[in-house]
């Protein structure tokens, strides 16, 4: 009972304990099959521990059993199978994610590391990946964000039952063929799986994550373009404008006006907040009377400076 996972980075065999974990293992076969995991991204990528995926949505946050399907929303997910007990011993061990509830729904994991005993008890082990490890290696070396998140989409594109030992539930909505996804499906305002990157041949893995970064903030600048909050993807901010990044929470208006007019007559200074609950997000603008000036070699005075 095996079922293959057709990633953007290469193919995952995945062999199911279907006689253990019986109830488990037919919502995932029946999820395959109705081609629920088509283009989901492996949202999640935390390396030599797990990576996530089976979220349509791509945010960690959605996904429901194939019940809901057959049975409606009070089927939304299904209660986890503890007995008997199997660990996340081996690299490759795949669990069904626990919602929070001790209920599944469609997300699962796979183990990047050995002994993983947190674990147990706590997410259901239903199979292993018995080909494709290299892939997996790939997905865990792949680099992410500061909430694990990969800068480059992987997805799943495809997943193929390869032997299925339950039948098919009355009214189990198989579509005719695979379906093509959608545009939103595909926009997930990151650099996507097909993109490629030519330009990081022979660099370190911090000039890799940088350059990375560029592409996301580029990809982000157009999403303000088209949102009507940039007026253009490649605009710049006029010269007489500074702008501050990292900033402390709890540094004020005030703080950086005193900081930083000792270069200029400052018009406005405002650190940008949250617009429900008036937190800074830790960046601000400056505006100075006229261009500032306090770039030495090159390099502003105050770069990598904490405030």
């Amino acid at each position: 009972m095996a079922v293959l996972l057709e990633t953007t980075l290469g193919d995952i065999v995945i062999d199911l304990f279907t006689e253990e974990r019986p109830k488990t293992c037919l919502n995932f076969l029946k999820l395959c099959k109705i081609k629920y995991y088509n283009y989901c991204l492996i949202h999640n990528v935390q390396r030599d521990f797990i990576v996530q995926t089976g979220d349509p949505t791509g945010t960690g946050r959605g996904g429901e059993s194939v019940y809901s399907k057959l049975y409606g929303d009070q089927a939304t997910f299904f209660d986890v199978e503890k007995a008997p007990r199997i660990k996340h011993k081996i690299r490759g061990t795949v669990s069904m994610v626990n919602n929070g509830n001790d209920q599944h729904g469609s997300q699962f994991l796979i183990t990047t590391g050995e002994n993983l005993d947190y674990l147990d008890g706590v997410h259901t082990v239903f199979g292993e990946v018995t080909e494709g490890m290299d892939v997996l290696a790939k997905i865990n070396e792949t680099f992410v964000d500061k909430d694990f998140v990969p800068f480059q989409d992987i997805r799943i594109n495809h997943t193929v039952i390869l032997e299925d030992p339950f039948d098919d539930p009355p009214d189990l909505p198989v579509p005719d063929r695979s379906p093509e996804p959608t545009k939103d499906q595909l926009d997930s305002g990151r650099i996507g799986a097909d993109e490629v990157i030519d330009d990081v041949d022979g660099k370190e893995a911090e000039e890799v994550e940088e350059r990375l970064k560029e592409k996301e903030a580029k990809t982000q600048a157009i999403l303000l373009e088209m949102v009507g909050d940039l007026p253009d993807a490649n605009v710049k901010p006029p010269e007489n404008v500074l702008f501050v990044c990292k900033l402390n929470p709890v540094t004020t208006d005030e703080d950086l006006e005193i900081i930083f007019s000792r270069f200029g007559t400052i018009k406005s200074c405002e650190i940008i907040r949250d617009w429900k609950s008036g937190d800074s997000l830790c960046y601000a603008f400056i505006e100075f009377d006229k261009n500032y000036k306090f770039i030495k070699n090159g390099k502003l005075k105050f770069s990598d400076t904490l405030l």
